[in-house]
């Protein structure tokens, strides 16, 4: 039996039927399934019946990965024993892919930024987040909750929230809801603007978010004829589109 630790924000998926609506969700394409922190294996055991997909398990306690091992026999090879956020990505896996799993709350932010990271092979993912999050993700301009990650994942996904979760289905309970997501790789392949840029401006925008972006970008303005760009100057990071992301970037570029 693994033992959950705090450490790592781990919360054990108990339900088998919630399981089940998991790796149902996942698409049938690309078939490499990457599984973030498999953990005691509930949704391990259903991907490794899947006959149409190439499972991938990343796993970061090495606790989990000695039960993992005892438990599902002909995991050793797939069953690697790396911290996600640091591992090299183009090492593992050598084409386009998609994701799955239960995410630590405490690190779900920076997951998602790395999936950003390589979202020209990461085509789709299916994971189970705390709930505010969820609801912040796929949000749209206009909302006191949008954030840097609303737009940065919208540029580039497709988002959909799933199911709730409840948090009697976990051992132990986290003291908020779940929520199940899917995030599918959309056409948009050239943002039409410079994406480091791109990423700098929005980042800076939501830091100072109730600042306009006259002052919370300012340090991208020094120098520079602003008449064409009043009208997002006045507003604030959170009632912005994409589009309109990217016709600013556009313009100070």
């Amino acid at each position: 039996m693994v033992l959950p630790k705090k450490s790592l924000g781990q919360h054990f998926l108990m339900d088998q039927n919630i399981a089940e609506k998991i790796v149902n969700a996942i698409p049938a394409h690309p078939p490499i399934v990457v599984e973030i922190g498999p953990g005691t294996g509930m949704l391990t055991k259903l991907l490794l019946k899947k006959a149409d997909i190439d499972p991938i398990f990343i796993e970061t306690d090495g606790e989990a990965i000695e039960y993992l091992k005892s438990t599902f026999q002909g995991i050793d090879d797939k069953l690697l024993h790396k911290d996600f956020l640091k591992a090299d990505l183009n090492e593992i896996i050598h084409d386009e892919y998609q994701i799955i799993g239960n995410l630590p709350y405490n690190i779900s932010s920076q997951i998602f930024f790395r999936m950003l990271d390589d979202r020209d092979r990461m085509r789709s993912a299916v994971v189970m987040i705390q709930k505010e999050v969820a609801e912040r993700i796929r949000t749209g301009p206009g909302s006191k909750v949008t954030g840097i990650l609303s737009v940065l994942l919208q540029t580039w996904f497709d988002i959909e929230y799933l199911f709730t979760v409840s948090e009697n289905v976990f051992y132990p309970p986290p003291k908020v809801k779940s929520a199940v997501i899917r995030l599918s790789r959309n056409d948009r392949v050239d943002i039409g603007c410079d994406p480091e840029l791109y990423f700098k401006v929005v980042k800076a925008g939501f830091n100072q978010r109730r600042k306009t972006l006259r002052n919370s970008i300012k340090q991208f303005l020094t120098g520079k004829d602003t008449s064409g760009i009043e009208k997002f100057l006045s507003k604030r990071a959170e009632q912005l589109t994409v589009e309109e992301f990217i016709d600013l970037v556009n313009y100070l570029k």
